[in-house]
Parts: structure tokens; C-alpha cells; sequence
């Protein structure tokens, strides 16, 4: 029995669901997003909530059932507040700026990274070592943290690199003589 798929989600004021067969449709103040739900489950919108409940008692629907509703969960929250991942960078000549439409980023090597902001994206770096991305997409944002980190990974020796803000990088003792 799925514990998180029980919990309605609540829907704030000025979010607007649109259930059209399979595909949910959210409509918020940062955009509009959409989910195709599998067919193992049943959506019902009413009073201003979501609740979710699986169609038959088979191991997929239960476990599309927690899925659909987190999934559900993070439209709404994402149409209504929006999500946000911080990036630190630690190195010493390692930064950050944003040009335009691309996120410049000298991370060490002999050329300067120039990486393209999507739509629908917002990438500030208040510091030259912090990066912070806010998108109403959860996945789209955690993806192109992701991406981003992968140009420099943070090494166990120095500490150098891209890392979360809310990462740590257990540190290894250097080679002795």
C-alpha cells in the first residue's frame, strides 16, 4: 500500500487543472506545465485538491500510484513557487558569469565553457562561485544542474570543482613522503 499516493495534493489558489484523458494540464503564475499519467491509475480534482488512486490491486498500479502522485505534486508546486538548485564552485581562477543567453564558465581548462540557457530557465550567479538555477520544470532544473556539475566534478584531494550547495565531499589525505 503506497503511504505518499493516500495524501491528496492541495491545490493553491491560481493553479488551474485541466484533466484531459491521460494527460493533466497545470496552469500557474511561472508557466504552464503537462504530465501524461499511466493508465494503472485514476486522477479526481475536486475542493481544491488531487487525489490519486490506482485502478486495480496489481504491483504496477501501486507503484504508479505513489508515482503519479508526486509527479502531480511537482507540477503544481512548480507552476505555483517553482524549484531552485544551487551550484558552488571552488578552485582557485574557477567562475562563473552569465552572458546574455549562456553561462560562461572558466573551469580550469585552457578554453572557457559556454553553456546555452534553455527556455524557461533562469541561471543567476550572484558571486562568481555560485550558481543558482530556478525553473518551474523539476526535472529540467535538477538536469541541468546536473550537466553543469559534470564539466568539474568536485575531486576528494582539493575540494576543486562544480558541487550542490547543500553537497559534501569527503576529503581524502594526500600521498606522504
Amino acid at each position: 500500500m503506497s503511504r505518499i499516493g493516500k495524501h491528496p495534493v492541495p491545490v493553491p489558489a491560481g493553479v488551474l487543472l485541466a484533466l484531459d484523458g491521460h494527460i493533466l494540464t497545470a496552469k500557474g503564475q511561472l508557466g504552464e506545465l503537462s504530465a501524461i499519467l499511466p493508465d494503472d491509475v485514476t486522477v479526481d480534482i475536486q475542493d481544491g485538491k488531487v487525489t490519486v488512486a490506482p485502478r486495480q490491486d496489481t504491483r504496477k498500479a501501486r507503484m504508479m500510484w505513489g508515482t503519479s502522485r508526486t509527479v502531480i505534486n511537482n507540477l503544481v508546486k512548480g507552476v505555483s513557487e517553482g524549484f531552485t538548485v544551487g551550484l558552488e564552485i571552488s578552485g582557485v581562477g574557477y567562475r562563473a558569469a552569465v552572458q546574455g543567453s549562456d553561462l560562461v564558465l572558466q573551469l580550469g581548462f585552457s578554453h572557457e565553457i559556454k553553456y546555452p540557457i534553455p527556455h524557461g530557465i533562469t541561471i543567476k550567479t550572484e558571486k562568481p562561485t555560485s550558481i543558482s538555477i530556478f525553473g518551474a520544470d523539476k526535472k529540467l532544473v535538477g538536469q541541468i544542474a546536473s550537466e553543469i556539475r559534470a564539466y568539474r566534478p568536485p575531486e576528494p584531494y582539493k575540494g576543486k570543482g562544480v558541487k550542490y550547495a547543500n553537497e559534501t565531499i569527503l576529503r581524502k589525505e594526500g600521498k606522504k613522503k
